[in-house]
């Protein structure tokens, strides 16, 4: 199998957005898990994806042509989407929790739960 642009473009590698405050108004920072290099920003997520989706192509172009190491997708770190609900009080400490550890609901959730997880 020859690895080229469209064999890299069809792997399951996650992005992942933030939104930020710049200027006093919301902006979108997005940036690929294994490629942190790779990163765009946007005035919505939407166009933060694209744009990041579009730097990644450039990047892989780039790294094919210069014959260097393209990492591929740890299937069994993949993030899988999942939809919870938590009540609105709960997810306002959260999140005033997490905002000083600049990490993401997400990654604050897992963590909270594998340590429970092993406290049992």
């Amino acid at each position: 199998m020859q690895k080229d642009l469209s064999y890299y473009m069809d792997l399951d590698y996650e992005i992942v957005i933030k939104r930020t405050k710049k200027d006093d108004r919301n902006n979108w920072v997005a940036h690929y898990r294994d490629f942190k290099v790779v990163t765009a920003e946007g005035e919505s997520a939407s166009e933060a994806i694209y744009s990041v989706r579009e730097a990644f192509v450039e990047y892989i172009k780039s790294a094919i042509e210069k014959k260097q190491h393209i990492t591929e997708p740890n299937e069994h770190e993949k993030a899988v989407r999942i939809n919870i609900s938590v009540n609105a009080a709960a997810l306002k400490k959260i999140d005033a929790y997490i905002a000083p550890l600049h990490i993401s609901r997400s990654a604050f959730l897992q963590k909270s739960a594998l340590e429970e997880i092993e406290r049992n």
